[in-house]
């Protein structure tokens, strides 16, 4: 059972990170120095920037930054790998396995892109304030431990407390 899950993880993985990378390629070749297009207008638009910081582009311009940034990108990475392979084979932990999936491609694609081109590209941003552009990777890492954090609360534990009655 173990290896289906190995499988899945792997495949799913594959799809997040392909689909994030493709999009930054993309905003690099049609949006790199041109006026932001409109996704929803007034709301979400597509713009390209690189950030060469962490989040909210802190330390931008700090070269030692990019190199301390992997290195903890990839022991947090390292240690989603572990957890994932340490839960249960129960199906209620499929609540945790798919965000720990999601979380783990937008690692990836976010670390490829900082180990590659020493930033990371972005390019949606919210136009109805002033708020930091992001990109896909962002999103999954965003969502996935949103939904970890109410799979924990909500499935996993309300499961267990009623295994216990």
């Amino acid at each position: 059972m173990k290896v289906k899950l190995w499988i899945v993880f792997v495949i799913v993985v594959g799809v997040l990170v392909s689909l994030d990378l493709w999009l930054k390629v993309w905003s690099a070749n049609n949006l790199q120095n041109n006026p932001p297009r409109y996704l929803i207008y007034g709301l979400l638009g597509l713009s390209y920037y690189e950030n060469t910081g962490i989040a909210f582009g802190l330390l931008s311009g700090h070269d030692w930054s990019a190199w301390v940034i992997s290195m903890v990108k990839v022991v947090a990475l390292v240690t989603l790998l572990v957890y994932y392979h340490r839960l249960p084979l129960e199906n209620k932990y499929w609540f945790t396995r798919i965000p720990l999936i999601m979380i783990f491609a937008g690692g990836v694609g976010n670390l490829f892109d900082r180990i590659t081109l020493g930033a990371v590209r972005d390019m949606f941003e919210f136009l109805f304030m002033n708020f930091a552009i992001f990109n896909l990777a962002d999103v999954f890492i965003v969502l996935g431990c949103l939904s970890w954090v109410v799979s924990e609360l909500l499935v996993v534990k309300t499961h267990a407390n009623h295994e216990a009655a």
